[in-house]
């Protein structure tokens, strides 16, 4: 397994610096049957991941993501619970890659950021980017537009991101 960055080569040490324009800052996590890679400036600590899968990722380590204290595929389902989209994941050669939800889900969430899954193409200060869950500044106060990031009015104690990974039903997904 091997910590870095996608500013710098594999192993290398990590710096503070801004990212380079145009790349986002991951962070990698190499596992036998899965990759995953974690992207700090959009994390906004829904502890999907902790909860989720404590052996894989344990904040009080480091490195602390381990990707192969679990077998990938559950790996890969607790990251697809994410909200912000700020871990995914490569699995091996022959591992299925995520698929987007569809149709693709919009809400605004109690604070005001919405909340969006599906087959999204999202243009921000990294350019345009394909992905498949996001969570988007809802108030426009945050400085990673057009991501949440925490910064503005949204940023409301007790917020809970968690639930929208649940059908409307209320039954999990």
């Amino acid at each position: 397994m091997t910590e870095g960055t996608a500013d710098a080569p594999t192993g290398a040490p990590e710096t503070p610096e801004a990212p380079i324009a145009g790349k986002p800052r991951l962070k990698e996590y190499d596992g036998e049957g899965i990759t995953v890679t974690f992207e700090p400036r959009r994390c906004l600590h829904a502890a999907e991941c902790v909860h989720g899968l404590p052996e894989v990722f344990d904040l009080s380590r480091r490195p602390w993501v381990l990707p192969d204290a679990a077998v990938p595929e559950r790996v890969a389902e607790v990251i697809r619970r994410c909200p912000s989209g700020a871990l995914q994941y490569r699995p091996a050669a022959g591992g299925a890659a995520e698929e987007p939800d569809a149709p693709t889900r919009v809400r605004r969430n109690p604070s005001g950021q919405l909340v969006v899954r599906g087959d999204l193409l999202v243009a921000g200060e990294q350019g345009v980017r394909h992905e498949s869950r996001v969570l988007l500044c809802g108030c426009g106060a945050s400085g990673n537009q057009p991501y949440c990031d925490h910064s503005g009015p949204c940023a409301e104690p007790g917020d809970d991101v968690a639930e929208e990974h649940q059908e409307p039903s209320g039954t999990a997904r």
